[in-house]
């Protein structure tokens, strides 16, 4: 018993002749014998198309609906009764199907768009903060200045393709079950250019391009990332004659730096402070992308206490380049225990020690190094 129709199609019985439409496209596109690697796929080929018969015919549709198979049986695709020609709008959807596949059905082909350019680079984790303005060096393609871009030696010119008529194209007829099939291919003699240089220019090979190396300046704007591609449009290699130019993609490399990391929008900072400082308190200078600021360390200060300078982070990037307000730099504090003392310095200590209690005890509840160490990575992930 044959397939319901619109399980074939992959729409539901509600669906619009759009959608229909849109379906079979798709399913033509996947199964079509002349370009399918399917085992099956001229079986599933003529079943798509018997079912687009039906649903996308409004008469049919209904008695489909209402009788099933035997409502439309003699009339559905023509498989059975008549061949293809019994199909319908079957020229104007293959049409769309073959300019996709092959690059256009009795189109003439348009002149190319340059090749995109791809720089990288480096910029310092400050420039890519505040955002800067680069000049890059870099080769592309440009016009020819001796033939103005038409390939031919001076004083001559180009004649047109004998091959493909000045079209760039040429067709190929075959033979299937579906009756004849037009494939559109480029120009083997021209490469689709429609014309052949017979006196070709000397300084570009005939081309009518030639590389050159050019300089362009680069806006960057703060708050890119490493890694991050901007796209400069009309900065690439020049389009054939009449066509646009392809762009110039910039990647961004940010150097590490000597003390700042990212976090998203956040710089993160390690402070070391000594025992005395962390005990008594402190105003410590601390460095940031605008320069240092004064920050108060509270006695009795632990290792990992986070302090959050608002604002002194990276500018949040939008999707149209711009930037706007900042993130923060968050301050992660470290006690560092001296490794070597003084003789004054061991006597104070020594002194200090004997008015404390020296017994050490697991911490029970409560946030410890450990936790907001775990928590930080955890943040990172």
């Amino acid at each position: 018993m044959p397939r319901d129709y619109y399980d074939v199609l992959g729409v539901s019985k509600n669906s619009s002749k759009d959608e229909i439409k849109k379906a079979f496209r798709g399913l033509a596109r996947k199964y079509h014998p002349d370009v399918s690697s399917e085992p099956d796929a001229e079986s599933k080929f003529k079943e798509i198309n018997e079912a687009y018969d039906v649903l996308s015919d409004d008469g049919k549709r209904q008695r489909y609906d209402r009788f099933g198979h035997a409502g439309v049986q003699g009339a559905a695709g023509g498989y059975g009764a008549g061949g293809a020609a019994g199909f319908a709008g079957f020229e104007d959807i293959f049409e769309d199907f073959f300019s996709s596949f092959v690059g256009g059905r009795g189109r003439q082909r348009g002149p190319r768009r340059g090749a995109d350019r791809q720089v990288d680079v480096v910029i310092t984790f400050e420039e890519a903060a505040s955002g800067i303005e680069k000049e890059i060096e870099f080769d592309r393609l440009e016009v020819c200045d001796i033939c103005d871009g038409s390939g031919a030696r001076e004083g001559s010119r180009p004649i047109t393709c004998p091959e493909c008529k000045g079209h760039g194209e040429v067709r190929q007829v075959t033979h299937s079950f579906i009756g004849q099939v037009q494939r559109v291919t480029t120009c083997p003699r021209c490469g689709g250019k429609g014309n052949i240089i017979e006196d070709p220019c000397m300084n570009c090979d005939g081309n009518g391009r030639k590389a050159k190396r050019v300089k362009v300046s680069v806006p960057i704007p703060g708050g890119v990332s490493d890694g991050l591609s901007m796209k400069i449009p009309q900065e690439g290699d020049v389009g054939d004659l009449g066509a646009p130019a392809g762009s110039l993609v910039v990647r961004i490399r940010v150097k590490e730096h000597e003390y700042f990391k990212r976090r998203d929008f956040d710089v993160i900072l390690d402070l070391p402070i000594n025992v005395a400082q962390a005990a008594l308190g402190d105003k410590v200078m601390v460095p940031t992308l605008d320069g240092e600021v004064e920050m108060t360390i509270p006695a009795g200060t632990q290792t990992g206490k986070v302090f959050r300078l608002r604002g002194k982070g990276v500018p949040r990037l939008r999707t149209d380049g711009t930037s706007v307000n900042s993130g923060d730099q968050l301050v992660y504090i470290n006690v560092e225990v001296p490794t070597k003392l003084t003789d004054r310095q061991r006597e104070l200590f020594e002194e200090l020690a004997g008015t404390m209690d020296s017994a050490i005890q697991p911490q029970a509840n409560g946030r410890g190094f450990f936790d907001k160490v775990m928590n930080f990575f955890g943040d990172n992930q």
